[in-house]
């Protein structure tokens, strides 16, 4: 590791078919916002608000 390259951190993970329930939609929140998670067909991910 060279001086410029920022700490290793260790990030947060999540299955998203865990967090569908296994499946295909899930409402995630954030301040107060809805936003939704879909899983499509080709299995790629979408969120929209």
């Amino acid at each position: 590791m060279n001086a410029m390259s920022p700490p290793q951190q260790t990030l947060p993970s999540h299955d998203a078919r865990t967090l569908t329930g296994g499946g295909v939609q899930a409402v995630i929140e954030l301040d107060g916002q809805m936003y939704f998670l879909r899983i499509t067909r080709a299995g790629k991910l979408i969120l929209t608000k």
